[in-house]
């Protein structure tokens, strides 16, 4: 199999993934992408969607990973948040 046959093999197959995961089991799971709750952007499949659509394999991939890591992080910070009782931007739900 050549590189490139192998690299958009690779493509099509995370996004049939992504879209069976969108279909199936995103909507079952009980809770939102992180990422998107706190930046208010795109949701990591969405995003990684869009990253396979427009790159090449490899650097998709680097992306993605880097963006679940992101999403890691955002999903402390609103823990963290929850928890507190407070809002991210202005203190207008602390508890009185």
């Amino acid at each position: 199999m050549e590189a490139t046959s192998f690299e958009a093999a690779g493509r099509q197959i995370a996004i049939s993934s992504i879209d069976a995961y969108k279909t199936y089991i995103s909507p079952r799971k009980g809770f939102s992408c992180a990422h998107r709750m706190l930046h208010q952007g795109d949701s990591c499949s969405d995003y990684v969607k869009r990253m396979f659509s427009t790159e090449n394999f490899m650097p998709a991939l680097q992306m993605s990973r880097q963006r679940f890591r992101d999403c890691a992080g955002a999903a402390q910070i609103l823990k963290a948040t929850k928890a507190t009782g407070g809002c991210i931007i202005i203190p207008c739900c602390l508890p009185i």
